[in-house]
């Protein structure tokens, strides 16, 4: 998961024209080679914990801002999906897979967004990023969507945002496995100790939040 500016603006001049459509049978050599540097991404040759954590500390703050006005038990994060609309369905799926696995946290489509997600082809694959400034986003790789089950990249993906790192090593069953069990394993839930680490995660984040804000208030 390698941060880059690049990446994103190569993102966002890609468009909808692309569909998540199966690749040709004639599809030339370069193409399936970066089908195969995709695959490989998803599998764990790419990942960049530090960079993943810097994403999950930028949505973090964001949404701890917006929460103190509300004071709810549960933090909001805003994600906007306009920009990877071929996803659109994984999307809302991943989101209601989340927000019915834990309590402390609730992903919610709007406006005003604490992270984003974006579509096109990219030799790494699907991965979760940020510029360094607190801006964030998931990217949503087609062609590695086409081998592997899409609502769990997807729903893997989110895992990022919500402070879970990748462990390649893991079985089905741990939705941070991501690639690691191969294409056959389509598993889009956490399993009870990613569901238990989110929930501690948020909230302590809120609790140590709350604590700053009222150190300030003084």
């Amino acid at each position: 998961m390698k941060s880059s500016r690049a990446a994103l603006a190569a993102a966002l001049g890609l468009g909808t024209a692309l569909s998540l459509t199966a690749v040709p049978a004639s599809a030339a050599p370069a193409q399936a080679d970066r089908l195969l540097a995709s695959i490989a991404a998803y599998s764990g040759s790419a990942a960049d914990q530090a960079n993943t954590r810097a994403f999950f500390e930028a949505v973090m703050e964001s949404a701890l801002s917006k929460q103190r006005a509300t004071g709810a038990q549960a933090v909001t994060v805003v994600y906007d999906a306009s920009r990877a609309p071929s996803f659109a369905t994984e999307i809302s799926r991943s989101a209601q897979i989340w927000n019915s696995s834990v309590s402390n946290v609730r992903l919610v489509s709007g406006s005003n967004a604490d992270f984003r997600y974006y579509e096109g082809n990219d030799s790494r694959g699907s991965y979760a990023s940020t510029d360094g400034r607190g801006n964030g986003y998931i990217f949503l790789d087609y062609r590695q969507n086409q081998v592997y089950n899409s609502t769990r990249v997807t729903s893997h993906e989110t895992g990022h945002v919500l402070g879970l790192r990748d462990n390649y090593s893991g079985p089905c069953s741990e939705l941070m496995s991501g690639g690691g069990p191969g294409p056959s394993c389509t598993n889009a839930y956490p399993n009870a100790a990613e569901r238990s680490r989110v929930n501690q995660i948020w909230s302590y984040g809120l609790s140590a939040f709350q604590k700053e804000s009222a150190a300030k208030a003084r």
